[in-house]
């Protein structure tokens, strides 16, 4: 009877131990399903000019959200001027399976919340995107596995959406508490204004042309945060002489809100 019951006791730690590693792996096989699924819906957001070469240049990461016809990304990326008198418009390009030249289409700035770095842009007529669900970032924890889909440094490896992994490391204030008036710069002063706010502070590595990428749930795809790599990164890491490497991203409730906010306004 002794032995029966070791071996029963044994079965069931193996079992738990396993367990992590069976979680890890359903996670690792349901990534590519996501991946695959959310593609059509990340577009890179830039300007498109005639004349220039190239024309479009791409300036950050958004994707489709609402009823597809709405594209998420950071305030930061918008440029606040256009150069109207050589035709410069604001525009979002989607690539194409198969295709070496992605669809330029131009989009108009709707809504913003520059508080939360977050802007929404309005496709100029056509068809709309697959718009991606956004989930609830309120349930998001210190270790939890996300993923995050753009398009790093632009173009410059080909206007092609690029997927990383990484975990949640930290959710933390984004400013970090100072001991002298004299540490705070008119910039910190700034986005503090607002209040300050919850982000999540990431481990995995992200680049300039990451921001306004969707950070997702990999099991399910559901967006959870927005990469922001200017904006957070001036207020948290302010004090340090180097970059430290670490990424950020907004919570998702800030876009909700905001997408909330463009239905209420549109006529």
């Amino acid at each position: 009877m002794t032995a029966i019951v070791h071996l029963a006791r044994r079965r069931m730690l193996l079992a738990a131990l396993s367990l992590p590693l069976l979680c890890g792996a359903a996670v690792a096989a349901d990534l590519p399903t996501s991946v695959a699924r959310m593609r059509a819906s990340i577009v890179a957001v830039g300007t498109v000019q005639p004349g220039r070469n190239p024309q479009f240049r791409v300036l950050g990461t958004g994707f489709a959200v609402g009823d597809g016809t709405l594209v998420a990304t950071n305030f930061h990326v918008v440029p606040e001027l256009l150069d109207t008198n050589r035709l410069e418009t604001l525009a979002i390009a989607i690539p194409v399976a198969g295709a070496t030249v992605a669809a330029v289409r131009e989009v108009s700035k709707v809504s913003s919340d520059p508080a939360h770095d977050l802007v929404l842009l309005k496709l100029a007529g056509g068809a709309p995107l697959p718009a991606l669900k956004i989930g609830d970032s309120a349930a998001v924890h210190e270790g939890d596995a996300i993923a995050f889909t753009g398009f790093p440094m632009g173009d410059v490896l080909g206007l092609f959406p690029v997927t990383h992994r990484g975990i949640v490391s930290a959710v933390a204030p984004i400013g970090i508490p100072v001991t002298r008036a004299r540490d705070l710069d008119a910039r910190t002063v700034r986005q503090l204004s607002a209040g300050p706010f919850d982000i999540f502070q990431l481990d995995a590595t992200a680049y300039p042309g990451h921001s306004g990428s969707p950070m997702f749930e990999p099991e399910t795809g559901e967006v959870v945060g927005i990469l922001n790599m200017v904006f957070i990164k001036g207020t948290r890491e302010s004090a340090l002489s180097q970059p430290s490497g670490i990424s950020y991203a907004v919570p998702a409730k800030y876009l909700q809100d905001l997408i909330k906010a463009a239905r209420t306004s549109s006529p």
